[in-house]
């Protein structure tokens, strides 16, 4: 299996985690420019979500929360803004979490909340 395709399973699987947790998913693979997607957006209570999907078969070559490096974090707060401007509804409080999924056959869903850019 490509990982184009691992990674569409690993984004299904978390926006049905998502809603099962009490999330409204608003869009998907949303893009601002040709380097900067922002996998699920999502609202939780009053919050915006702003949410990155990493999925791997193996922690062979890391864990996937590894996979997300400062600059991809830089390229989320960007798109973030980008659709907070864009949007006609008004968020006091936003955020960017992120979801490793590990196995999709059989997934392990962690899930960070409110990551920083420090």
């Amino acid at each position: 299996m490509k990982n184009s395709e691992i990674g569409k399973i690993g984004e299904r699987i978390a926006a049905d985690y998502l809603k099962k947790s009490g999330y409204k998913i608003l869009e998907t693979n949303f893009r601002y420019s040709k380097f900067s997607e922002i996998d699920i957006i999502a609202k939780e209570k009053n919050t915006l979500v702003f949410v990155e999907v990493k999925t791997r078969t193996s922690i062979r070559c890391g864990h996937p929360f590894e996979a997300v490096s400062k600059k991809k974090l830089e390229h989320i707060w960007q798109t973030a803004l980008f659709y907070i401007q864009q949007t006609k509804e008004q968020y006091k409080n936003f955020r960017i979490d992120i979801i490793s999924i590990l196995t999709p056959e059989n997934p392990k869903i962690e899930h960070l909340k409110n990551i920083s850019l420090n």
